[in-house]
């Protein structure tokens, strides 16, 4: 694999779960520094420190952000911090990789692109799935005709119900399903919707499951994509296994992607038309090591960002409208200070 022009010197933001696959296999994969994680349990960030060779630590994530040895902040945090820590390493001139969902609702989403504007750092929201060849190379055979127009398509991001006790679980922290698995399936609708229809998806209506009336474990949205292909984005906490497939149907034929998310995992492309079928292998790489590629590539070359600030705006505004019409609140903005 191409090594780094020069490596980033990242900082860790949360001693989080996510963070091994997330950041740090990919940094060291890809020849990147991991220099600094910031916790505020201390004990819980030298044994985070010790395990994946990281040289520093904090307890301060204001701390980590100033320090000027630190080129990438990695913002690993529960959702309702990424907002308002974004902005943060933002202002301290620091580029910016979150975890998404980047903001808790579309206004934060307007504060962080006029930051990103005024900095002109490089700003990702982690929706890594985009970047690796599975999903590239089914964009690439919707654009070929090869499956016809372009009729219905149904995404899915589904997983078994977190603990009681899970941050995702929590109102008050930007939880629910939506915020952490169906943003991806609206996502990938997203950049479908910009391909076949030079354009943004609108909601139609949806399907949700909330008990308390806020915290949302199950929200499926009916799409319309602006030249009017009927869509369906599902994301939910009630299913029994893990699934995340992405089905594209034409009126020449069909395109299946087994697993679009963790692509690494299963890196199959099915194709179905003209009276046959047939399954392509992608590399099984990790799609956070394809978006790590790509953050170094922005920062190093110059180049143009897929799910930039203005990208996250736009999904931001799209789950927004998921909430409204499910009568159900958008998430809050978190005070950090």
């Amino acid at each position: 694999m191409e090594q780094a022009r020069k490596p980033l010197r990242i900082g860790i933001l949360g001693a989080a779960r996510i963070a091994p696959s997330a950041i740090i296999y990919p940094a060291q994969a890809t020849g990147h520094q991991l220099l600094a994680v910031a916790s505020r349990d201390k004990s819980r960030a030298d044994a985070f420190a010790k395990q994946y060779q990281v040289a520093k630590t904090y307890t301060s994530y204001q701390d980590l952000i100033d320090d000027p040895e630190i080129d990438l902040i990695y913002n690993a945090l529960h959702n309702g911090a990424h907002g308002p820590w974004n902005l943060r390493a933002l202002a301290a001139g620091k580029h910016v990789l979150s975890e998404k969902p980047a903001v808790s609702n579309a206004a934060e989403a307007k504060e962080v692109l006029a930051a990103v504007n005024k900095s002109g750092k490089v700003f990702m929201e982690g929706f890594h799935y985009y970047y690796h060849p599975v999903f590239q190379r089914a964009l690439a055979i919707i654009k070929s005709g090869e499956i016809g127009e372009v009729i219905k398509v149904e995404s899915s991001l589904l997983i078994p119900m977190p603990d009681p006790t899970d941050l995702r679980l929590q109102f008050d922290l930007a939880g629910g399903a939506t915020m952490d698995v169906g943003c991806y399936a609206l996502h990938s609708q997203r950049m479908i919707s910009q391909l076949v229809a030079n354009g943004e998806p609108s909601i139609i209506k949806t399907e949700s499951n909330a008990a308390d009336g806020k915290i949302d474990t199950k929200l499926y949205m009916q799409l319309q994509y602006p030249n009017g292909v009927s869509a369906l984005a599902k994301g939910d906490f009630e299913s029994a296994v893990f699934e995340a497939p992405l089905t594209i149907t034409g009126s020449k034929g069909s395109l299946h992607l087994p697993n679009f998310v963790v692509s690494g995992w299963d890196p199959r492309v099915i194709v179905e038309a003209g009276g046959s079928k047939r399954v392509e292998h992608m590399p099984s790489i990790s799609t956070y090591t394809y978006q790590l590629l790509a953050f170094a590539d922005a920062v190093d070359l110059g180049k143009s960002v897929k799910t930039d600030a203005k990208d996250a705006l736009a999904q931001a505004i799209l789950i927004d409208a998921a909430y409204t019409s499910s009568n159900l609140p958008l998430r809050p903005k978190f005070n950090i200070a």
